[in-house]
């Protein structure tokens, strides 16, 4: 059974690579949803997945993708799960 989540990253997670890295991990973990930026300097993410996948993609970007990005905080609302998204993808 998937979860969906929605979450809000706040910190420095614009210019860093953070969407990038946020897709290719949710690729790996075999997740499906989106990213984007927000105009207030946050990253907005939509993930779905099985609940254990979905925790360690959480704690993955949580860490960021390297030492030049750093994630405040991060605020977590449940959704219902779509089960109809196919892949991860960047929103412009």
């Amino acid at each position: 059974m998937n979860i969906r989540i929605h979450l809000k990253m706040k910190g420095h997670v614009q210019g860093v690579g953070f969407r990038q890295f946020t897709q290719l991990t949710a690729i790996e973990y075999g997740l499906t949803g989106w990213v984007r930026n927000c105009e207030d300097g946050s990253v907005e993410v939509e993930v779905e997945g099985p609940k254990p996948r979905v925790d360690t993609f959480v704690s993955t970007l949580r860490k960021g993708p390297h030492r030049f990005s750093h994630v405040d905080s991060v605020e977590i609302a449940h959704k219902s799960a779509l089960e109809n998204d196919k892949q991860f993808k960047i929103q412009h």
